[in-house]
């Protein structure tokens, strides 16, 4: 099974880049996670560019995706929203549709943030596009605050209540793909 995960932030250091790394840590056997780093590349949404052939780095994120059994998508907080670059992603991915590439795809939100609640108004948003383009964004989330101190020198949750809900959140997820909401509706 392989998920792809897209982190919301452009920024060298990003907190959320090292959230889903830990979450590679803690994935289940058999689970393999591919982290996206064509987020820059893409150019803004435009629908005269939403033409064949799209713009490449377009291309490829919709394959991505397409390929993917899941995804896993850290976001940060900005303006309590969710990044303008991550939007921009789900803009181009979100198309066309109805039959787009994140069309009924099992989709986790995470996030961390410097300031106490850990992106918790950013992750909402962003299960609002994702269902309203069609995904099956899970309900679950992992809000992981004061991100600065939040990592282990192993890359895990230094919390163990934290790397808990992690676990259990690519747990879900994986099972997810196993027995997809659609199936359940």
């Amino acid at each position: 099974m392989r998920v792809l995960a897209i982190s919301g932030s452009l920024r060298r250091d990003s907190h959320n880049t090292r959230l889903l790394r830990a979450a590679a840590l803690a994935l289940p056997p058999g689970v393999e996670l591919e982290l996206y780093d064509g987020l820059a590349a893409l150019p803004p949404y435009c629908e005269d560019a939403d033409r064949d052939p799209v713009p490449a780095a377009v291309e490829d994120l919709r394959a991505l995706i397409g390929a993917a059994d899941a995804l896993l998508i850290a976001t940060p907080e900005y303006n309590a929203s969710i990044p303008g670059v991550l939007k921009n992603a789900i803009d181009w991915a979100s198309r066309p549709f109805p039959d787009n590439a994140l069309r009924r795809k099992p989709v986790a939100v995470i996030g961390a943030s410097t300031g106490l609640f850990g992106a918790v108004w950013a992750q909402a948003e962003l299960r609002k596009v994702l269902h309203h383009a069609g995904a099956d964004a899970l309900e679950e989330e992992l809000p992981v605050g004061l991100a600065d101190y939040a990592f282990a020198p192993t890359g895990d949750l230094a919390d163990p209540e934290l790397q808990q809900r992690l676990v259990e959140l690519v747990d879900a997820l994986a099972r997810e793909v196993r027995t997809p909401l659609a199936l359940s509706r």
